[in-house]
């Protein structure tokens, strides 16, 4: 690929690319919207899964594009995005992602994508290519996203424990699988409002290096649902390791917590997206579920575990971006 205008087989070839990530990004990320409902067997994996694929493309018909207007034209200049840029981007976020899901271990398919953007598009145009705006409020957001999850989901639960003081067990129990089903439904719609969005964006400056927007940065429709179907057959093919580890391996659920930790994630998803900022949807339910054993009492969480994750996160961004930068190199060659 050389100089900014390719041909259209390698311009398909690309977009069929962000559409595989799209896919690995729900094949990834599917344990954070149904790893409560499976591990305290409030439905099947199966069911789970297809559960979550639904609500993943419901959300084309709920929320704006205000995310990927960010990831397309708010991470880095559009005016300097290549298709090499954008295939170095693509390739090092899918290769973190593959390593990631490998071990079990969940990371944050969104900065992964962020990291690569943000190598390909430095080592292409150098550091005067970044807006720092919209990178600064992505960075944050690393922090942000998990700390206020974890702050909701313990509010959450105090409230809930204090509202159902006086309920009997069984009547309580009965009244949080409803709620927790519908609050894992709704944290499947922001899961798909926010992350199928940045590959829109993706896709969407692509078309706009190429001269097919008329000038003006825009996502077409196609672009929205192709990558909602790309996603919800990712999530569908379901994420088995990593929902081991969200589910169960931090800490035991009940269907009160399970509740409370998805509430609290759709909560952050739904602000997240009505703003733009695309968070990472690992980050937020982890922040929740940790959130939700420390409520009960710190003993309950397997901190081990969850530095783990966390150590993952700091290295999500500049792991993608060095892999970003060296498929940019390396598509430059050709």
């Amino acid at each position: 690929m050389t100089g900014t205008m390719i041909a259209l087989p390698l311009l398909i070839g690309l977009i069929a690319l962000a559409l595989a990530f799209d896919f690995l990004n729900g094949l990834h990320d599917a344990a954070n919207s149904i790893a409560t409902v499976v591990s305290t067997r409030l439905l099947s994996p199966v069911q789970a899964v297809l559960f979550a694929a639904f609500f993943n493309f419901a959300a084309y018909f709920t929320f704006g594009l205000k995310v990927a207007e960010t990831v397309g034209k708010g991470i880095i200049d559009k005016d300097v995005v290549t298709p090499q840029v954008i295939f170095g981007a693509l390739v090092g976020a899918m290769v973190w992602n593959v390593v990631t899901w490998w071990k079990g271990i969940p990371s944050s398919s969104s900065h992964a994508l962020v990291g690569g953007l943000v190598g390909a598009g430095v080592t292409h145009a150098g550091t005067h290519a970044i807006v720092w705006k919209g990178l600064g409020q992505t960075t944050t957001a690393i922090v942000a996203s998990p700390v206020l999850g974890l702050a909701v989901a313990m509010a959450l639960m105090l409230a809930t424990s204090w509202l159902f003081m006086r309920s009997t067990a069984g009547a309580a129990e009965g009244i949080f699988r409803k709620l927790h089903l519908l609050s894992s439904a709704a944290y499947s719609l922001g899961h798909g409002a926010n992350d199928a969005q940045k590959t829109m964006g993706i896709i969407s400056v692509l078309l706009y290096s190429q001269g097919m927007l008329g000038g003006k940065f825009h996502v077409p429709g196609w672009v929205v649902i192709s990558c909602y179907v790309a996603m919800g057959i990712g999530t569908l093919s379901g994420g088995w390791k990593i929902i081991e580890t969200m589910g169960t391996r931090i800490t035991k659920l009940s269907h009160q917590q399970g509740f409370c930790a998805s509430a609290a994630g759709s909560i952050m998803l739904f602000c997240a997206s009505s703003l733009g900022i695309p968070v990472s949807t690992t980050h937020t339910i982890t922040g929740c579920v940790v959130g939700v054993g420390a409520a009960r009492r710190a003993s309950a969480v397997r901190w081990g575990v969850a530095h783990r994750v966390v150590v993952a996160w700091l290295i999500t961004i500049p792991a993608s971006a060095a892999v970003g930068a060296l498929f940019y190199w390396i598509a430059s060659l050709f």
